[in-house]
C-alpha cells in the first residue's frame, strides 16, 4: 500500500520550521517547497502548535511531517499546498 501511495504524490524526507509557523519541506523528488501552517493552528489539538517551541519541534517521518503528540499535516495538503521555496 505504501508504494501505492508514493506513487501518488512525493514524500517529506526533510522539515525545517520556520519562526513565521511555516515549513520547508524537502521532498523525496527533488523539490524543496514551503507550507503555511497559520491556517491549521486553531482547536484544541492543533492549537497546541501556537507555542512556538512545540511548533519548532516538528519532523518528516518519511511520509509526511509530524510533532511529537501526534499532529500531522495530510500529505496531499503538504504537497498540493505548498508553494516552491526560494
Amino acid at each position: 500500500m505504501r508504494d501505492m501511495l508514493h506513487m501518488l504524490r512525493p514524500t517529506a524526507v526533510k522539515v525545517k520550521p520556520e519562526n513565521d509557523y511555516t515549513l520547508i519541506v524537502d521532498f523525496d523528488n527533488g523539490e524543496k517547497r514551503r507550507f503555511n501552517v497559520m491556517p491549521y493552528i486553531r482547536g484544541e489539538w492543533y492549537g497546541q502548535l501556537s507555542e512556538k517551541t512545540y511548533f519548532m519541534s516538528v519532523q518528516a517521518d518519511g511520509y509526511t511531517v509530524a510533532w511529537p503528540d501526534g499532529q500531522d499535516i495530510c500529505p496531499d495538503d503538504l504537497y498540493y499546498l505548498s508553494v516552491p521555496a526560494e
